[in-house]
């Protein structure tokens, strides 16, 4: 990756949509140029795809928690393969320290993440967790340093 492609990337951060000639006329270069490079972006999987950045609360997913997880010894791989595939559950994260695992999930209510979570303790090889209830989000970045 150079600096076009780079370039390239920022002008897809600033607006995912902008049409390939603008791209090309901002940054000086031929349309098919912009086409080959994003192509190549994409089977190099450094662009892994292209979708709408949500607003989670207008959607009703009020509540953002971190939920770290025990999990007992050699069945690691088994728990987080099913813990994501609940669509609640956005991120699944190996660590290292006091936890196994750590989980971003989004829900829309109290009860809803009580279920979830007595849910989580009752499944096989799931030896403890710890909620974290996130009061405020400072910064929620999408967007790598390029």
């Amino acid at each position: 990756m150079d600096e076009t492609d780079r370039k390239i990337l920022r002008c897809l951060y600033e607006d995912a949509r902008m049409p390939l000639r603008q791209i090309a006329e901002r940054l000086g270069i031929s349309v098919s140029t912009v086409s080959v490079r994003l192509r190549a972006l994409e089977e190099e999987q450094v662009i892994k795809g292209y979708i709408p950045i949500l607003d989670p609360a207008k959607l009703g997913y009020d509540l953002l928690t971190i939920i770290g997880v025990r999990i007992s010894e050699g069945k690691l791989v088994d728990v987080e393969e099913r813990l994501a595939k609940d669509p609640r559950v956005l991120q699944v994260y190996d660590v290292t320290g006091e936890w196994d695992a750590m989980l971003i999930a989004r829900f829309r209510s109290r009860e809803e993440l009580n279920v979830f979570v007595k849910d989580l303790l009752a499944q096989p090889h799931i030896e403890r967790t710890n909620t974290l209830l996130v009061l405020n989000v400072v910064k929620d970045e999408k967007r790598l340093p390029i």
